[in-house]
């Protein structure tokens, strides 16, 4: 069992890197219920490259300018069956990508899926926080906001 005093301690929503994904000050929702991350994108295409799935997607990264839209890729881990809060079942595919909060960076499995309905573009579940974070839901942004919500690098 890892030092409490080791544990970033977070609110219910924060920013966070993607820097694999080139994706900076990521507004996203903190959720203990949910078992896996997730990512909302669009227009989500495969291909095979060298015996290897591949991903590109588009996502809005700036909650601030839906009409931003950028173009990812990433390698596919796997396709999962998820369940969604709601009890419904989607396949999704998933990728690991490293995530950095606080200056602390480590590698994360996050399902790519349609979040349009929600009001923040990522979902940290816990399997992401396990032996690094501990969460406060009384509180946001406990590791600070940027002056300018910069979600991209340009």
């Amino acid at each position: 069992m890892s030092d409490y005093q080791d544990k970033l301690l977070v609110g219910a929503l924060e920013e966070c890197d993607l820097p694999e994904l080139d994706i900076f000050s990521l507004n996203m929702r903190v959720d203990t219920g949910a078992k896996t991350s997730s990512l909302h994108v669009d227009n989500i295409e495969t291909e095979e490259l060298d015996g290897e799935t591949w991903v590109s997607f588009d996502i809005h990264p700036d909650i601030h300018n839906v009409e931003r839209v950028v173009r990812r890729r990433a390698r596919v881990k796997e396709e999962r069956t998820i369940k969604s809060s709601n009890a419904s079942k989607t396949r999704r595919l998933v990728i690991d990508t490293t995530i950095r909060m606080a200056e602390r960076s480590w590698l994360i499995e996050v399902t790519l899926t349609d979040r349009s309905g929600m009001t923040y573009l990522m979902l940290l579940g816990r399997e992401a926080m396990l032996g690094r974070i501990i969460v406060d839901p009384e509180q946001e942004y406990l590791l600070g906001q940027r002056e300018e919500s910069q979600s991209l690098n340009t």
